[in-house]
């Protein structure tokens, strides 16, 4: 009951905590609650008298600590400890019982993923096929993201690199075409695949170079037969009506020799730091474009035609006959970049030489670590995100020369060279039998 003196009203119980109120009292002996403020105050729980022998406990929401950092004190109504901001791991040590930093939200820093979601805040658990990274050696590193438009990252990468630079090396890239069935699964299988079939060592033949191209070459096409089964081992019912299908490029690199090949659209280039040389792209693409291309068609006018986007050659149960790789070999004997990328990367940087110069200015600007692999894989395709990102995008590099160090922690994305980037009429690739966007 609540009763009226000067025309002010007062209230019978604390509306916080439920504790009776002393006449003309101005704070709840209970609580600490101000009670000219009109606002309740979050206290702790505590009993509620009801009718005779009877109880309730009223539970009230406890308000968040917001003193600044180091000025927290137990003796704050509604304290929950010192207050930590933006730093799990420092949460972590305060208390023991937090998951581990693999397992714990990095939207609130202290909640674990229950079924997808934190079981603290909510947010959802991040897909780690969406965005990652492989860094198998220090001159060799990649990064795979899904871009801005699509639900999967329908791209797969694989690496390895040894640790002495241009021993061996092994860069795969398969691009997954949209539109099929668990497309973003076969494109990882296939690249997996191909990879241990590359890892496999080549006879030298007595160091004869020709020997050694047509050996590579051959193990090339291995790969791309492993890749296939791994494709059609997701879903081998040959009448499926979407069957999952991808595109395939790889380089395999002995002893300062690379030799690359592709089905598809996904491309390979050598790309010197040298401005005097002439970089090149080492693939031959399967696709409508290429095709008007070699008839005589400005790159850009095919590229960006209606068209464009159609391929010619794939992998899956549905595939062409004929999946000989295209080849190609380049003796790295200079400093530069071999880059093995999907059409997510090469959509906004197509020509050899414009791809030099995009290299030349991240490297650039990303300072110390311009010429750490993996870093700047991530910064190539930041560079494709930032220009609109309608695809897969995968950059994966072998640095051919001197290397920079990681940097410790994530960087920055730099600023990177203008760029007019083509324009896109496609968000991916098509195959003749009806429009499946990659």
């Amino acid at each position: 009951m609540s009763t009226h003196t000067e025309g002010v009203r007062t209230m019978a119980h604390c509306p916080a905590c439920g504790a009776e109120r002393a006449p003309d009292a101005a704070f709840c002996e209970q609580c600490g609650h101000d009670f000219a403020s009109g606002v309740p105050t979050p206290a702790a729980a505590g009993p509620v008298s009801t009718r005779a022998g009877e109880t309730q406990t009223r539970h009230a929401p406890v308000r968040a600590q917001t003193a600044i950092d180091g000025e927290e004190s137990p003796l704050d109504v509604g304290w929950t400890g010192p207050l930590v901001r933006g730093d799990a791991g420092a949460a972590a040590a305060l208390d023991p019982t937090l998951p581990s930093a693999a397992d714990r939200c990095l939207q609130c820093g202290t909640g674990a993923f229950l079924d997808g979601y934190c079981d603290t805040c909510g947010a959802k658990a991040p897909n780690p096929r969406d965005h990652f990274a492989e860094s198998p050696a220090e001159w060799i590193g990649g990064v795979c993201d899904i871009g801005r438009r699509h639900v999967h990252n329908e791209d797969g990468m694989a690496l390895l690199g040894s640790v002495r630079p241009l021993q061996q090396g092994v860069l795969v890239v398969c691009d997954g075409v949209s539109n099929t069935t668990d497309s973003h699964i076969a494109s990882l299988a296939a690249a997996r695949a191909a990879r241990d079939v590359l890892d496999d060592p080549v006879p030298h033949a007595m160091g004869l170079p020709d020997l050694l191209v047509a050996a590579l070459e051959k193990r090339l096409a291995e790969a791309v037969v492993a890749a296939r089964h791994a494709v059609i081992a997701i879903h081998p019912d040959p009448d499926a009506p979407t069957p999952p299908s991808c595109t395939f490029v790889a380089a395999i690199i002995e002893d300062g020799l690379a030799v690359v090949g592709n089905v598809g659209d996904s491309r390979a280039y050598w790309l010197p730091d040298a401005p005097e040389s002439t970089p090149r792209q080492l693939s031959q693409d399967d696709s409508f474009a290429a095709e008007q291309i070699r008839e005589g068609m400005p790159r850009k006018q095919a590229e960006t035609g209606p068209q464009a986007h159609a391929i010619t050659r794939w992998l899956g149960v549905d595939s062409p006959e004929d999946l000989t790789p295209h080849t190609q070999s380049v003796r790295l004997a200079e400093e530069g970049w071999l880059l093995i990328c999907s059409d997510g990367l090469w959509n906004y940087c197509s020509d050899a030489d414009d791809l030099r110069t995009l290299v030349a200015s991240t490297v650039t600007a990303l300072g110390p670590h311009g010429r750490h692999p993996t870093t700047l894989a991530g910064a190539l395709v930041d560079f494709a995100n930032a220009a609109g990102g309608v695809d897969n995008i995968t950059a994966t590099l072998a640095r051919v020369g001197p290397t920079d160090p990681p940097p410790t922690a994530p960087p920055q994305a730099p600023a990177l060279p203008s760029q007019s980037p083509m324009p896109q009429q496609s968000d991916g690739e098509e195959r003749p039998d009806g429009p499946v966007h990659e």
